[in-house]
Order: structure tokens, then sequence, then C-alpha cells
């Protein structure tokens, strides 16, 4: 299509524009200044003066507004359709504290409110809806576990549902001992089990025999069937497609639903992806945690960094060094990662191990857990690490390129080291020529290592944008509204939304969810 053409059509549909009853609150209208919906479509589509002119930015305002109350009362909606009866699962208090002895550690009060937020879901009688969002090391996954001890208790199928491969078998690691001592049978199911061993595997889940079943995406094939699953929880929610949770929970009747991120939200855009489901924030770290200290430096200076490593290996460091983003090729990333392996074995010997992408799981096992084990003091790699691998003793992060990486990536990366005992250190190398907005992101990180800082001001540095870094089916993906310059609309939506639904003419709205296609009212939202 040409512009002339595509200009002459759009023009056939403004003479065709019907005048429709106004839905926005009159009140508002006059505060704001705004025009009607056609003369606002008919403004922006013709405009007579510049982008900046007063009229064009109420008209704009005004569609913005538009979406957000569309988007607002479609939430709504959904939200009343989809409540469900579930079973109540109860645990009695004194049971509850048997097992929060048994921790090697104490909750911090954050992951306290949030579970006692988790026990009144699922004690309710209705289906539990709830993301919980944390900080990386913030204390997500005990809590999941908690809560599927509850579940376990009552009778009921966990599944625990990890984007990697890497994740699902760190949760095993970290929960094998304690479920042991609880009684409670694990199972792990990705795409490594093969043979009669996946075979053994999905019977003991048909049967009732694995009570707690981690896994990937291979937990929602045909071939799993679930004896009773009860509760079903999605760990770094963000990485899965909606169609891909919906299969998962249908693998139970109505089975509770908890959500977990540890990339930090801003309150802003909670609202607006978020608003059918409850949520719980994890604002602190647990006791003894030591920060970590960034450093931003020049690529030039890698040799120098390379000499201060080799003195703090001696003194028992362990390194991470991630190397570059390299134009979203995998395959460039990984030529990348095995030009700097071969560098560091060059000075480091045999100390100095890769993981990257294209390895085999039992690969990635190997070299991961010889790095945990004191086998190795290097662990170079690329992006792979950046969830599910949890070395305590790792203390140094270098980020090599660190200007091709977005702040959610540089938060996560750095929030692999500092979750022992031991102070941790990150080094951020850049090149040259640095765009204003990279050593803005450096300079942020180098100030903060609070991720719900770092995320408001991700969105102030790249504006609407793709949020939580990566897209997915059902997310809120705007046509008219910019997140970043109506965000200030959004809480009004909201609120008029509520009222809208409180009063009961939400009939009043029916044109406005129409043309938004809000009208089936998101049935994908369910799935969390």
């Amino acid at each position: 299509l040409t512009q002339k053409l595509l200009h002459k059509f759009v023009g056939v549909a403004l003479e065709r524009l019907p005048d429709l009853p106004e839905w926005i609150d009159l009140g508002l209208l006059r505060q704001e200044g705004w025009p009607g919906w056609k003369q606002a479509l008919q403004c922006l589509h013709n405009p007579r003066h510049p982008a900046s002119h007063p009229l064009l930015q109420k008209a704009r305002a005004r569609l913005a507004y538009d979406e957000f109350l569309a988007h607002q009362i479609g939430f709504r909606l959904h939200r009343q359709a989809v409540v469900q009866t579930a079973p109540a699962l109860i645990m009695e208090e004194c049971t509850l504290q048997k097992i929060l002895d048994i921790l090697p550690f104490q909750l911090t009060a954050g992951q306290m409110a949030a579970l006692q937020d988790i026990r009144a879901d699922l004690a309710s009688g209705q289906r539990m809806l709830r993301l919980i969002q944390g900080d990386v090391g913030s204390g997500k996954t005990i809590l999941a576990f908690l809560a599927s001890c509850i579940a376990i208790q009552q009778g009921g199928q966990v599944a625990i549902m990890a984007p990697t491969e890497i994740l699902a078998r760190q949760h095993e690691a970290s929960l094998g001992t304690l479920a042991e001592s609880l009684g409670i049978t694990i199972a792990v199911l990705t795409g490594r089990e093969k043979g009669k061993v996946r075979e053994r595997t999905l019977a003991h889940i048909a049967d009732g025999t694995a009570q707690l079943v981690i896994g990937t995406h291979a937990l929602f094939q045909d071939a799993v069937i679930f004896h009773n699953l009860q509760l079903a929880v999605i760990d770094e929610q963000h990485r899965f497609g909606v169609g891909q949770r919906l299969q998962l929970t249908a693998k139970g009747q109505t089975p509770h639903l908890l959500v977990m991120t540890a990339t930090p939200i801003p309150r802003t855009i909670l609202l607006t992806l978020y608003s059918e489901m409850q949520v719980s924030t994890l604002k602190d770290k647990p006791p003894g945690r030591k920060p970590v200290e960034t450093r931003v430096l020049p690529l030039e200076r890698v040799n120098e960094v390379s000499v201060h490593l080799q003195k703090a290996i001696k003194d028992n460091a362990k390194v991470y060094w991630v190397c570059p983003l390299v134009e979203e090729s995998e395959v460039l990333d990984l030529a990348a990662a095995e030009q700097r392996f071969v560098a560091l074995q060059a000075l480091f010997g045999e100390r100095v191990g890769l993981v990257h992408g294209r390895m085999k799981g039992e690969e990635k096992d190997q070299v991961i857990n010889a790095f945990r084990a004191d086998s190795l003091d290097i662990l170079v790699a690329t992006t792979v690490i950046e969830v599910g691998v949890n070395v305590p003793s790792a203390t140094i992060m270098v980020i090599e390129h660190a200007e091709r990486f977005g702040l959610a990536q540089l938060h996560q990366l750095r929030g692999r080291i500092g979750r022992g005992d031991q102070a941790g250190h990150c080094l951020l190398l850049y090149a040259h020529p640095l765009s204003q907005t990279a050593a803005k992101r450096l300079s942020l990180m180098r100030e903060t290592s609070d991720g719900f800082v770092l995320a408001e001001e991700d969105l102030k540095l790249r504006g609407a944008g793709d949020m939580l870094g990566t897209k997915q089916s059902g997310a809120a993906n705007f046509r008219l509204a910019d997140l970043y310059i109506h965000h200030g609309l959004l809480q009004t939506a909201r609120s008029q939304a509520k009222l809208v639904l409180d009063q009961g003419v939400e009939h009043r709205h029916q044109l406005l969810l129409q043309l938004f296609e809000k009208d089936q009212s998101v049935p994908f939202l369910a799935s969390g």
C-alpha cells in the first residue's frame, strides 16, 4: 500500500465515523479540555498544527485514556467472570510452624506477609491467582515450597514450571533436602528425561506418587497427566506464553495458581499488566546478604582486570565472566564467549569453564557443578546464567560490553553474586563510543542495587517499549496509549472502571469495549 492510497482509505473511514454517545465522565472531559471521540480521531488524522500544539496533544491524550479505560473495564469484567470455586486448602498454624522450624533460616517480614496472603487465598474456597514479585535473591522459591506443602498436605499435587532446565534443576537441588525431611516426593521432568526414565516419571505423576513435580515446558505436554493437581507455580512467568500457562492449569480441576517473577515491575506497569491478579511484593533481602559493589570500567582495561582476578582467585574468589550480546545472534554470542574462554584459559589454565545455550543439559550441569564444587575458579558464560544459577561462593561478576545489555538484564546478572555471606563485586566493562542512554544505564547500575528503582528508571529511559524485556501473547500492547507519556491517566482510568462496575453501568461502555476489542474480555487472563 502506498502512503497516498492509505491516506485515501483513512479519509473514507473518517467520513463514515458515526456520532457515538460519550462514555467518558463529563466532569473529567471538561476538566481535561478533551475533544469528543470523533473530533479527536479527525484531528489526529488531519493535523492542521505542529505536533506540539495543545489540541493535538489533548486529542491523543483523550484516545489514550479511552484505551486505558477499555483495558481496565475489560480486566474487571473478566475478573468477575473467572472467579472460580476451588478446594479450600488449609494448614493449621502448629503444622506450619513445624515446617518453618525445619528451615535453616528465618523468613523475612516480607516473606511472612506474602505467606499469609497465600494461606488466605488457598483457604478462601476461590481459586488463587497471585503474583509474587521480588528482586533477585529475595526468597520467592521458599514461598512456592511452603504453598506446595499446604496443597500436598491436603492430598494434592503441585507443579512448578521453570523456563530453563538449569532453573528446574536448581529448584530440585535447593528444595530436595527440605522435601525429603518432610516426606514429600519430588519428580523432575524436562526434555532430558528419555525412554524408561521418562515413562517411570510419567507413571508416578499419573498415580500421585510424585507429589511435587518440577519441570520445564515438558510439563504441559499431552502425555503428562496429573492424578490431582491442586496448585500450579509458574516461575519467571514472563518467559512463558499465555497459551502455555493455560495448558498447564488445564491439567487439573481449577488448580490454584501462583506466579513468580524476579523482574521488578514499575507500579504503573504492574497496575496495567496484572490488574486481574493479587500481588505480593518482596522488598527485603534475607538477613546476612552482603551488598554488591559495582564499578564501571572501559574495555581497554580488561588486562588490568585479569591481573586483579589473579589476586582475588588466590584469596579463594569465584568469578563469572559474562560475554556480550552480539546482534541478538546465539551463534555470534557463542563465538565471543569461546574467544574469551580461550584467552582466560591462557592466563588461568584449566580452572576456567565455559557454559552456553547450545550445550546439552548434562554438559551444562557438569560445568556448573564443577564451578560450584571448587573445581573451577572462573565460569565464562553467555546470558544462559541470567536465571537459575545459584553458587553462593561466587563473589565476582565481570560483564563484557555491558553497554549492550538492558538495565533489567544487567540487574539479573548482577544478582548471581552476593548470594552468600561474602561481599560481591560487579565490574561492568564498556566500549566507546557510549551513547547517552547506555551511559545513564551504567551510571544507574553503579548508584543503586534496588531492582524496583532500576525498573522505574528503565521505564523513563525506554519509554513504553517492551517493559518486561520479552514479548508475550496476552500482554498489554497499547496502540494509542504510551505508558511513559500517559501513565498519569492510568490510575484515573482504573478508578473510573471500578466506579462503572460498582454502579452496574458497564452496558454504557459496550461500544468502547468493542472499539478496543475488549468485549470478549481477554479469555487468556485466567492463566496469570
